[in-house]
């Protein structure tokens, strides 16, 4: 049970602060902005997406939040990586930018199945 909660809490704070800290302190940086711009999206997308990003990454670490929300949370992460990963194909073709997010949906992936198996053994 150790080895699956640190496990859970490693993947989940990686996440946390990748996707919750990071863009809350440089969502409004010229870089951030630029970048969404880059992307063809409109800059009120990128403050749209840092709020649910910072809300999202709250829902998943704190405990007591209900599973419906939880389970809400990781499937709009999991939208997130895919379909950056798919702009940053479409923008730029196929490079490492490509690639990045999947290596976040994998740590995604990890969290959440940890999250069950924590949830799992909780409830038996």
């Amino acid at each position: 049970m150790k080895k699956e909660k640190t496990i859970f809490w490693i993947s989940t704070t990686i996440i946390f602060l990748m996707e919750g800290v990071m863009p809350a302190l440089t969502s409004q940086t010229e870089l951030a902005k630029e970048g969404i711009r880059h992307l063809g999206y409109p800059e009120y997308f990128g403050n749209a997406l840092v709020v649910f990003k910072v809300l999202g990454t709250l829902i998943l670490m704190i405990p007591k939040v209900p599973n419906r929300f939880k389970e809400w949370a990781y499937a709009g992460f999991g939208f997130d990586f895919i379909f950056a990963s798919i702009s940053h194909g479409a923008v730029d073709g196929i490079n490492f930018q490509t690639f990045f997010p999947l290596i976040f949906l994998g740590i995604l992936a990890i969290s959440y199945v940890y999250y069950h198996k924590l949830n799992t053994a909780s409830i038996t």
